[in-house]
């Protein structure tokens, strides 16, 4: 299979991990756009033999931690990602990176240290419309994207690293927060690139591009 621009990622293998709470469809047809078919399953073995993965999110954080613990994601996420290998969280995916979270006050994957907090009370609740992302730290997933593009949002709980050095892209809404970050071969957006148009389906053909080793 080959990307809209005509390369071709044959062979490359890419969980898209589905735990009951991502907009699945739409993120695999991104991807299919971006030139991989994604292994669509929630089966840790799936992640054995992956060459990347995407852990979408949309729902409570608390409800879809105890989703990943019942089908045994939990460890075999943490295990992937110590493998070094590329895995992008969507929205949901970005808030569990974190050491914990308020929406239902409990631990999450600890992959990102840190804490999930609820937008601030003044906003309209949940955050949902296109909104910038000022990049303050390059990466190459935003290669070919301007700082303050903008994204599609829909969300009431935000990301807030404690090191400023994995914040990737900030937005604004009420607070300044955390809208994209990056840790070594883990990153993740609280915005839907599905959702946003040509600029968001780069970030999917940046992401494969990556896993291929381009």
């Amino acid at each position: 299979m080959s990307s809209r621009n005509g390369e071709s990622f044959a062979g490359l293998k890419v969980t898209l991990v589905d735990y009951g709470y991502g907009n699945i469809r739409s993120v695999a047809r991104a991807l299919t756009k971006a030139g991989v078919s994604p292994v669509i399953s929630g089966d840790p073995q799936e992640l054995v033999n992956a060459d990347a993965a995407v852990v979408p999110g949309v729902g409570a954080a608390d409800s879809a931690m105890k989703s990943l613990e019942r089908l045994g994601l939990v460890p075999a996420l943490r295990r992937f990602i110590e493998t070094g290998r590329p895995l992008l969280g969507v929205c949901l995916g970005q808030q569990l990176l974190m050491d914990w979270t308020e929406e239902g006050d409990m631990p999450c994957l600890g992959v990102v240290s840190g804490t999930a907090k609820r937008l601030p009370t003044g906003q309209k609740v949940p955050h949902m419309g296109w909104n910038s992302v000022e990049i303050v730290n390059p990466h190459p997933l935003l290669e070919g994207i301007p700082s303050l593009s903008y994204f599609y949002f829909v969300h009431s709980y935000y990301a807030q690293p404690d090191e400023a050095s994995t914040e990737v892209g900030i937005t604004e809404y009420g607070v300044r927060f955390c809208s994209m970050l990056a840790k070594g071969n883990v990153a993740a957006t609280q915005f839907h690139p599905e959702k946003s148009g040509p600029l968001g389906l780069r970030i999917y053909e940046n992401f494969v591009r990556l896993a291929a080793g381009g």
